[in-house]
């Protein structure tokens, strides 16, 4: 699902991707983070996970793959309807784990594979994805899992 008229929050030009191209440019998980929290919290942990993991290319490309505004904005409209919310959670404590889901490399590499094939991999690294999320990686996983299913449908992976 690319949006052509995603317009960059500074210049306001049609068809920027600053999430992803920032990330890319910074090959960092902090300056991804940094700029990916113009979009809100999912973009910060989108940032986070592209900047951290892939850097270069692979930000700029899941950012035309994915939409962070979009999917920031579906997720916080209901979360908290999905089967593995828990009461006293917020938005924020999910919205790394929707990032993950969606925007790591490690998705891109295993994309119309199961979830179940780089899960491990996000485990080991939640510490480093989570930011001020509250959640276990056992809370978050079916999160995770949920936007990963998203994207792969959205990218035609599923």
């Amino acid at each position: 699902m690319t949006n052509d008229a995603n317009r960059d929050p500074l210049t306001g030009a049609p068809g920027a991707h600053p999430v992803g191209t920032g990330v890319g440019a910074a090959a960092g998980g902090a300056t991804g983070a940094a700029i990916g929290s113009v979009v809100g919290p999912l973009g910060t942990a989108l940032g986070a996970v592209i900047g951290a993991v892939a850097g270069g290319l692979a930000g700029k490309a899941t950012a035309e793959a994915i939409d962070p505004t979009v999917e920031d904005a579906y997720w916080r409209d209901r979360y908290v309807s999905e089967p593995y919310y828990r009461d006293g959670y917020t938005y924020d404590d999910y919205a790394p784990a929707y990032g993950v889901g969606m925007g790591s490399t490690l998705a891109e590499k295993y994309r119309g594979r199961p979830f179940d094939e780089y899960e491990a991999d996000l485990a080991r690294d939640w510490d480093i994805y989570r930011g001020e999320s509250r959640l276990t990686w056992p809370e978050a996983s079916p999160a995770a899992r949920a936007a990963w299913e998203r994207a792969q449908r959205d990218r035609g992976a599923v």
